[in-house]
């Protein structure tokens, strides 16, 4: 690894905000200083957006990207996967899923190879991605599925909050079927294998319960609790983690309480992102946990509302930007699992 990581950032749904704040980290002074940014995405796509939200684009472009481990400077690696003349900014397409789900797909490539060292995305759109036949239903599956991954999950990272889910993209009925013992603990030492290398030290993890007051011991849902949660938390302890559960959902979040962990394992989406947007919105962090590869992403969608207009926020990019950084430097000190 270089002295610089060099970071692959994927420009995300074409319709959507991310070729704006991706073109704006390629000339960002505080991105430059922690790491070299590398953008596959599309040029012609790029010098549209360039041209409306009045952006320059970097010099160095190409599609060959052979000798990306040797660049000094940002480069945009063009996919060629869209025909730019045939976009509409805002509006959900095929083409758009399909070419997002191309920049993905280059940039794991990449990392795979060793070229980069570590992947931050831009929103995707998940109606988008299925229009294009793609099957997974959004990053972490598909960077599950396209690095081999034998185990992983989603975490929500902030200097205010952090939470990991044991499952994500499901309905709520599908929940209770898709929790064992082994997922909730894969997804507890996944969380404090990440945790070890942002803090450098061994973290505190909080496991929620499924049910109102976790359970009440039976008295709610269909003892989730004692069947999952528990036995979990109990090898992980054997394990030497610093864990606790199963902790009530709604009291866990609270300041008093949420303090007392560096992350706080969650079993459904919603339980983890609700309180986390409530406090970290603006600066969250999306990490998939368990690739052979880092991978960070903004907290928000395409806003194809405001999109291909110079308002949106890079706020939430620059962030992944800097966690993935910080977990390259945090591996190459060989900290994590």
């Amino acid at each position: 690894m270089s002295a610089k990581p060099i970071l692959g950032l994927t420009m995300g749904d074409p319709a959507g905000i991310g070729p704006e704040i991706c073109l704006r980290a390629l000339r960002e002074p505080s991105v430059l200083k922690m790491c070299t940014p590398v953008l596959f995405g599309d040029v012609s796509v790029l010098e549209r957006v360039a041209k409306k939200t009045l952006t320059d684009l970097p010099a160095l472009r190409g599609e060959n990207f052979s000798k990306i481990a040797q660049i000094k400077a940002p480069l945009i690696v063009d996919c060629g996967a869209i025909d730019a003349k045939k976009l509409k900014p805002g509006k959900v397409s095929a083409v758009c899923g399909r070419a997002a789900y191309i920049y993905i797909e280059r940039a794991i490539q990449a990392a795979l190879a060793g070229k980069i060292d570590g992947v931050v995305t831009a929103p995707i759109h998940k109606e988008s991605l299925n229009l294009s036949g793609v099957q997974h239903p959004g990053h972490t599956e598909i960077f599950s599925a396209l690095t081999n991954a034998k185990r992983s999950c989603m975490m929500l990272y902030s200097d205010k909050i952090t939470v990991s889910m044991c499952t994500t993209h499901i309905g709520y009925c599908e929940v209770p079927k898709k929790l064992s013992v082994e997922r909730v603990l894969n997804v507890i030492e996944l969380t404090a294998a990440t945790m070890r290398l942002m803090l450098q030290r061994e973290p505190r993890i909080g496991v929620c319960g499924l049910n109102p007051h976790a359970g009440e011991h039976g008295l709610f849902g269909q003892q989730e609790e004692e069947r999952f949660v528990e036995p979990a938390v109990k090898l992980a302890l054997k394990k030497k983690l610093n864990v606790a559960g199963p902790l009530v959902p709604d009291a866990v979040f609270t300041t008093g309480q949420r303090k007392k962990y560096d992350a706080i394992v969650t079993l459904y989406h919603d339980q983890g992102h609700i309180p986390f947007k409530m406090l970290a919105f603006d600066t969250g962090v999306n990490i998939t946990l368990g690739l052979p590869i880092i991978r960070t992403s903004v907290d928000h969608g395409t806003a194809f509302d405001i999109a291909w207009q110079g308002k949106a926020d890079a706020t939430s990019l620059y962030s992944a930007i800097q966690v993935a950084t910080d977990l390259a430097i945090g591996k190459q000190k060989g900290f994590g699992a």
